[in-house]
């Protein structure tokens, strides 16, 4: 369950004017369809109800309810009042759910000898996906090609072969990778597998905007398609550089021409560099302006005048440093070497205190005398008192 339904709490004046339609989610969330609440129940999101199908009834999930069905349905422009609508027959019973196991089961086995069967009639084609519905009686097959598929006589095979009602549905890449699923390379699941509904085309143009290196491997996703998540923050890129000047790739200067290598768009700063030299320096876009503004008088501004960032200090000359040699093991030596000698002492220790505590006990009386702490040329042999001098 993707869908948080913020609309959930929303007080209603007229309990009676409240949205009947629900939306339904079909084969884990690929397939999602309107239908219409006829019975007397209420129903919450999360719970298996059967639906009608085509000559029979399908088993699927509610994935929506409440007002927020109303905005999907003006989103993908559906009439909630419409007459062929389908409806909701009841809450699934056990007998459903076991009749949605038993067909699911043969999904897999379909595909196999639907793809065989393909490739025996030599059609340019894949077939992706087989979705049987939960009475089994219709079958619909996704397949993936580039061109017209004449699959007239497949139908009839497929038919024969499964005995059910054939549907031929194609779809593209994306779609595809919606229905297999799987993980993005951000560690969320796939938009197109939760939410994502309607694809947009997306090119390399969008990358350009939002400086990305155009690398397909990096930018591809996982139906090898670009990726769908290049169009969400478009839109803020492209208002953001419409401050910048246009026509502004060089600049003249008196030491040379500037050109123009990277622009930062959240910081409003335009990186240029001078020729015979590596330093890359930051102007303002006004200042930017301001000499594009005394070039086309035809003069010559003296300097750029860059920007100072990172702590005050304009951005140093990158060098290639031959690091080979700089570091000694002998370090890493003598750290194994003292780990050593520390264990070597503490074994040691615990070998003087076992040898201790084996000593036997002594018994002697302690002594109370107090410690003599005079020199023992100062000591007298009895206890006479010292003669006077004369």
């Amino acid at each position: 369950m993707n869908v948080y339904d913020w609309l959930s709490n929303l007080p209603l004046e007229d309990p009676m004017a409240a949205c009947r339609v629900v939306e339904v989610s079909f084969n884990q969330g690929s397939r999602k369809e309107f239908y219409r609440n006829t019975t007397t129940q209420i129903f919450e999101k999360g719970e298996m109800v059967s639906v009608e199908g085509i000559s029979g009834f399908d088993v699927g999930t509610i994935s929506l309810t409440g007002e927020l069905v109303r905005i999907q349905l003006k989103k993908r422009n559906v009439d909630e009042h419409h007459p062929d609508m389908k409806k909701i027959l009841r809450r699934a019973s056990d007998r459903d759910l076991d009749l949605l196991k038993q067909n699911k089961a043969r999904e897999q086995d379909a595909v196999i000898r639907s793809r065989a069967i393909s490739r025996q009639l030599k059609l340019d084609m894949k077939v992706s996906q087989v979705e049987i519905q939960a009475d089994g009686r219709k079958a619909t097959f996704y397949y993936i090609a580039d061109d017209r598929v004449d699959f007239r006589e497949l139908i009839k095979i497929f038919a024969s072969e499964f005995r059910v009602k054939v549907e031929m549905r194609q779809i593209g890449a994306r779609q595809e990778a919606g229905k297999v699923g799987g993980i993005g390379s951000c560690g969320r699941e796939l938009c197109c597998s939760t939410w994502l509904t309607d694809f947009k085309s997306v090119n390399t143009t969008a990358a350009r905007y939002q400086n990305l290196s155009i690398n397909q491997s990096k930018l591809s996703g996982q139906c090898g398609r670009l990726k769908c998540c290049l169009n969400y923050e478009l839109d803020t890129y492209l208002d953001a550089l419409q401050q910048f000047p246009e026509n502004a790739d060089t600049l003249q200067v008196s030491k040379g021409t500037a050109l123009l290598i990277k622009k930062d768009i959240f910081k409003n700063l335009m990186w240029y560099v001078l020729p015979d030299s590596n330093k890359q320096y930051p102007l303002q876009i006004d200042r930017v302006k301001q000499i594009r503004k005394l070039n086309l008088q035809n003069v010559v501004p003296d300097d750029l005048g860059a920007v100072e960032i990172n702590g005050g200090k304009p951005k140093e000359e990158m060098e290639n440093v031959d690091l080979t040699g700089q570091f000694s093991l002998k370090a890493l030596d003598k750290a194994d070497r003292k780990k050593k000698q520390m264990k070597s002492g503490n074994h040691h220790q615990r070998r003087d205190n076992r040898s201790s505590d084996n000593r036997p006990p002594d018994n002697r009386p302690p002594d109370n005398r107090p410690p003599d702490n005079r020199r023992p040329e100062n000591r007298r042999p009895d206890n006479r008192p010292p003669q006077k001098r004369r």
